[in-house]
C-alpha cells in the first residue's frame, strides 16, 4: 500500500494538542515502524464517519473535527437520493441518523420495507430529493454520546466531502485521504438508482482515479467492487467482511441477516457466509479485485465470556447486560498474517471508547485494545475516536 506523506498533526490549537499529549508534528506514515504491517509503515488512523464519538456522524463538522484531531483518513458511507445524488449516510433509513421524524411535512413518507433482507420502518433516502434532505438535521446514533449537537448540522454530499478534504489538505499541509463505501448497492440498483458510475465520475472529476490517489473505495458487496474495477476505477479498493455477533462460549463469529453474507450473494443464491472470505482461498479471490480487506475486528481478536451452570454467558460486572465488557479477549488469529501473505492490507472496524464495547482485560482503557491490534500488524483502524487511536499508536512507534 503506497504511503501517504504528511505531517500527522494538523494546525490544531496548542490547548488541544496539550490535552491529547501530542506534539505539533508526530511521526509521518512514511516512517518505518517495528510493527509488522504489510509495507512496514505506521498503521493509518481512519476516522470512521468522522469524529463520530463527539459529533453527529458523517457531517462536515464531524469530518473537520476528525482532521483537527489528526486523522489520516476520513471515512464515509454513501447512499442515493431520489434525484441520484450521493450523500454521506450510513443507512438508507434516514430515521436512524437524522431528525426526519420531527418534520411533519414528511410524515406521509414513513413506510415499512425490506433493506437487504431486514425489515425496517422509517423514511428512506430514495424517497427524498437532495434539497429535501438538506432541510434535515443529523443526530447522534448512540445515546452515550453527546446529544447537544442534534439537529444542528446538515447531511453533506460526497462532493462536499471531497471539497473539504482538498481544502483541509491545503490548509494543514497534509494529504487527507477519503474512504467512501458503496452502501446497500444492490438495494439502490433494484430501485434504478445505482451508485457506482456516479462515484467513479466524482472521483474522475476530482482527479483521484489512480492507485496513488488519496482514496480507498470499500464495499461489503464484491459485485460492487468488481463492477467499478471493470469500469476503470483504479483507486485502492477494500472488501469489507462483516459478522453479526460472537458466541461467547466459543469466541466464534456468528451470522444473522443482514450481516451474514454480501447481499449480492444472497440475490444469487450463494449461501456462504462472510467467514469464507477470511480463509486463504477467500483472501486469494479478494486479491483478484481488491487491494485490502476491512474485517470486523472479531475476526482478528475475538472474545470469550464466562459461562454459567445454565450454559449461558454470565453478566460478570452485574450491570444487567451481557456484552463485551463481560468477556475476555482471545489470542489473535492468523488473519492479518494470512492477508499480508496474499498481498492485502488489513483495516479492521470499528474501535470505540465506551466501556460496554471493551473486553474486561482492557480495564475500560481503549488504548489497550488499539495496542493489541496494532501489535498484530494491522495496516489501519476504523475508529470513532481519532485522538485515542493516535495516542495509542504514538506510544508504540519507535
Amino acid at each position: 500500500m503506497p504511503s501517504i506523506p504528511f505531517c500527522r498533526r494538523p494546525a490544531a490549537s496548542a490547548a488541544l494538542l496539550l490535552a491529547l499529549g501530542l506534539s505539533a508534528c508526530g511521526t509521518a506514515p512514511s516512517q518505518r515502524t517495528s510493527l509488522p504491517t504489510l509495507d512496514g509503515q505506521a498503521p493509518l488512523v481512519i476516522a470512521h464517519r468522522g469524529a463520530s464519538g463527539y459529533l453527529p456522524e458523517e457531517t462536515l463538522e464531524a469530518y473537520t473535527r476528525a482532521i483537527e484531531l489528526g486523522a489520516d483518513v476520513i471515512e464515509m458511507d454513501l447512499v442515493v437520493t431520489k434525484d441520484r445524488q450521493l450523500i454521506t449516510r450510513h443507512d438508507p433509513n434516514l430515521a436512524i441518523s437524522t431528525d426526519v421524524a420531527k418534520h411533519p411535512e414528511f410524515a406521509s413518507r414513513k413506510k415499512t420495507i425490506q433493506v437487504d433482507g431486514e425489515t425496517q420502518t422509517g423514511w428512506f433516502s430514495d424517497d427524498f430529493t437532495l434539497a429535501e434532505i438538506k432541510t434535515l438535521g443529523a443526530i447522534s446514533t448512540d445515546a452515550e454520546r453527546p446529544q447537544e449537537f442534534n439537529g444542528k448540522f446538515k447531511v453533506p454530499t460526497l462532493q462536499e466531502v471531497i471539497d473539504l478534504a482538498k481544502a483541509q489538505s491545503a490548509k494543514t499541509g497534509r494529504t487527507i485521504a477519503i474512504y467512501p463505501e458503496t452502501k446497500n448497492p444492490s438495494y439502490f440498483a433494484a430501485l434504478g438508482l445505482p451508485m457506482e458510475d456516479t462515484l467513479i465520475a466524482l472521483l474522475n472529476k476530482a482527479g483521484w482515479n489512480s492507485k496513488t490517489a488519496p482514496v480507498f473505495v470499500q464495499s461489503f458487496e464484491p459485485g460492487s467492487l468488481k463492477y467499478m474495477k471493470s469500469k476503470g476505477l483504479q483507486t485502492k479498493m477494500v472488501q469489507l467482511i462483516d459478522g453479526d455477533s460472537v458466541d461467547l462460549r466459543t469466541g466464534k463469529v456468528t451470522f444473522a441477516v443482514p450481516s451474514d453474507r454480501p447481499y449480492d450473494w444472497t440475490i444469487m443464491g450463494d449461501k456462504r457466509n462472510f467467514d469464507v472470505m477470511v480463509t486463504p482461498e477467500g483472501l486469494a479471490e479478494i486479491k483478484t479485485y481488491a487491494d485490502g480487506i476491512g474485517p470486523w475486528k472479531r475476526y482478528i481478536i475475538s472474545i470469550k465470556g464466562t459461562i454459567g451452570a445454565d450454559g449461558k454467558p454470565v453478566d460478570v460486572n452485574g450491570d444487567g447486560k451481557v456484552n463485551d465488557a463481560d468477556a475476555t479477549s482471545m489470542a489473535p488469529t492468523s488473519l492479518v498474517a494470512d492477508a499480508h501473505k496474499a498481498g492485502l492490507f488489513v483495516h479492521p472496524f470499528t474501535f470505540r471508547n465506551e466501556s460496554r464495547r471493551l473486553a474486561m482485560d482492557y480495564q475500560k482503557d481503549a488504548a489497550r485494545e488499539y495496542t493489541a491490534f496494532y501489535k498484530t500488524g494491522v495496516d489501519g483502524v476504523f475508529t470513532d475516536f481519532t485522538d485515542t487511536a493516535l495516542a495509542a499508536r504514538k506510544a508504540l512507534l519507535p
